[in-house]
């Protein structure tokens, strides 16, 4: 009997400690929002048409025309660009919705500049298909629940930062 009252309040206090979806959500929504309007980090890396900064950690795995595989640790993620649509663009966030059947987070701002979504596609009760993007770039991995805000400000840090490269030399 106390095996059984201990194992059912372990249970009880695990389910407390790992933070609810809802929660996240909230805190990614305004982190994410918080990270767009932050000043561009400085570009520290390079890929076909484009210039971005990657944070400590991350680094790219391979590159192929408008996609650049990121990695951070076991981690992936892809970066897409389309480098004729300006950061006012809605096209490749029309696009991403076309792409799936529902989000539970489905968030996007404007401003003169640019044009900014933040996508959340359940895919279990802890693992998330996250997207950030703002204008034509836009940034997608998969996600634990309990680091939905984390790694969201971190993907618009990363996705405020490109830059498409001129074709003036």
């Amino acid at each position: 009997m106390r095996l059984a009252v201990l194992l059912i309040l372990s249970i009880f206090l695990l389910l407390g400690c790992q933070a609810s979806f809802d929660d996240q959500k909230e805190e990614s929504i305004k982190a994410v929002q918080k990270q767009m309007n932050e000043k561009p980090k400085e570009a520290n890396k390079e890929a076909q048409d484009i210039d971005f900064y990657l944070p400590f950690g991350y680094e790219i795995d391979e590159e192929s025309p408008n996609n650049v595989i990121l990695k951070n640790g076991s981690k992936t993620y892809i970066l897409f660009y389309n480098q004729f649509e300006n950061g006012q663009s809605d096209v490749v966030y029309k696009s991403t919705l076309n792409q799936h059947e529902e989000f539970e987070v489905d968030q996007k701002w404007e401003d003169k500049e640019n044009f900014g979504f933040f996508l959340v596609e359940k895919l279990n009760d802890d693992i998330n298909e996250l997207t950030v993007g703002i204008g034509g770039v836009k940034l997608t991995s998969e996600v634990k629940t309990s680091s939905l805000a984390t790694e969201a400000a971190q993907m618009m840090e990363i996705v405020n930062s490109v830059s498409v490269k001129s074709d003036e030399k």
